[in-house]
């Protein structure tokens, strides 16, 4: 009899935990775009990445479903798990009796249907399954197809149903389903970081989920003058670029000045002048952006219509918002090697922010610290000959408030106006 007990209790136990950590999350978009093109999403705890399309549901779990307990061609049912009701689909290969049986994880039968139907593709809504799992077996005169169903649904008082939909009857002997359910390993506080595209437009949202749920994407028109558009993302009520920009126009149309390996040009210059890092615009433009001075900044034209260069106080609002300067930069920066040295300490990125080591360009015209520190502009003056910045460090969770001589050139991000 103990030993009864226990294995009861082994498989509430396994069955609970099931429970908290299968999510189905679907997506849709706002803004500048209604539709979603592709998802990555990327699982920062555990270091994992996929990319999936926009109309496709992501299934989170301990392991995953198995896609063979999701569906084949002549069993679907969606969603899996299920919340309240979902959509039973199964192809009969030819003309006959079809038994039709539900039961729970003891083995007890909860459902069972007969009935004759014609070759084709039907579908079925069931509702009412309280919390669990399932077997759903469809039996016909030829063949049998089985599929494990999870049942989240909270409300215990409904009554289990069965309602036919019709059928279509098709000659593939195969279901259509415009739907793919993609599974990714999940446990329940990971953190993920969800990048929605939609053709030029992008956005980032991180979430830890609790449950199923809709992700919406916001789509923000921000595009430079050399046609450059830019992923975004909120944080707080702020809305940031999540890279650095590299345009080479100010956003009148007006060229920046460039004055590649000309040191002594680009120490004098006092009206605004970028730079590709080591003047390598093929190797550091699509990842670190340019290296802008100050005076380029303080232009007011820099950013993309609409965004702006922030200054000091709304840099200070975004460390404030995290928890201050101390731990704020491991929240904006980039997680792993990829990008910043092996010391990369404290990096979560769980903003979403992504920062990145672009390093800085002195007013001698050399080059220094790309993979180590990044630097970025307010557009506050602290001096005659400096303005502040905020500057992160490969070691440690620094966002530290700085001053950076103008005639330097370091990294821009923008915020929307």
């Amino acid at each position: 009899m103990k030993k009864k007990i226990t294995f009861l209790l082994l498989i509430i136990f396994a069955t609970a935990n099931i429970y908290s950590q299968n999510y189905n999350i679907s997506f849709a978009a706002s803004g500048a775009s209604t539709t979603v093109g592709t998802v990555k999403v990327d699982n920062l705890t555990q270091n994992t990445t996929l990319t999936l399309n926009g109309n496709d549901i992501l299934h989170l779990g301990p392991v995953g479903i198995n896609e063979s307990e999701l569906g084949n061609k002549n069993l679907l049912i969606y969603p899996n798990p299920m919340l309240g009701k979902a959509e039973l689909s199964f192809n009969a290969e030819q003309d006959g009796d079809v038994q039709i049986t539900i039961n729970d994880i003891t083995g007890k039968e909860i459902l069972h249907i007969g009935n004759k139907y014609p070759k084709g593709n039907h579908k079925f809504q069931l509702n009412g399954l309280k919390q669990g799992m399932y077997l759903v077996n469809i039996k016909s005169e030829t063949n049998s197809y089985s599929l494990k169903l999870i049942s989240q649904n909270s409300n215990q008082n409904e009554n289990v149903a069965l309602i036919y939909l019709g059928y279509e009857n098709e000659t593939s002997g195969k279901l259509k389903n415009t739907n793919t359910t993609v599974n990714m390993a999940y446990t329940d506080g990971d953190r993920l970081l969800f990048k929605g595209a939609s053709g030029n437009y992008s956005n980032i949202i991180t979430d830890i989920p609790t449950s199923s749920k809709t992700i919406t994407f916001n789509y923000t028109v921000c595009t430079d003058f050399d046609n450059n558009n830019y992923a975004t993302v909120q944080i707080g009520t702020q809305i940031w670029m999540i890279e650095n920009l590299k345009t080479t126009h100010y956003k009148n149309g007006a060229s920046i000045t460039y004055p590649g390996t000309d040191e002594a040009a680009w120490q004098n210059n006092t009206t605004g002048a970028y730079a590709w890092y080591n003047n390598d615009e093929t190797t550091y433009k699509n990842t670190y952006g340019a290296l802008y001075n100050w005076y380029a900044v303080n232009t007011g034209n820099l950013c993309p219509t609409g965004w702006h260069v922030p200054t000091d106080a709304e840099w200070t609002a975004l460390t404030t918002y995290l928890g201050g300067e101390s731990i704020a930069g491991g929240k904006l920066k980039e997680a792993g090697f990829a990008h910043w040295l092996s010391l990369n300490t404290a990096a979560t990125n769980e903003t979403g922010f992504t920062a990145l080591p672009g390093g800085y360009r002195l007013g001698s015209g050399s080059y220094d610290f790309n993979s180590y520190l990044g630097v970025w502009w307010s557009s506050t003056e602290s001096g005659t000959t400096d303005a502040r910045s905020r500057e992160m460090y490969s070691p440690g969770s620094n966002a530290y408030r700085g001053n950076v001589l103008k005639v330097n050139g370091v990294s821009v991000r923008c915020l929307k106006d």
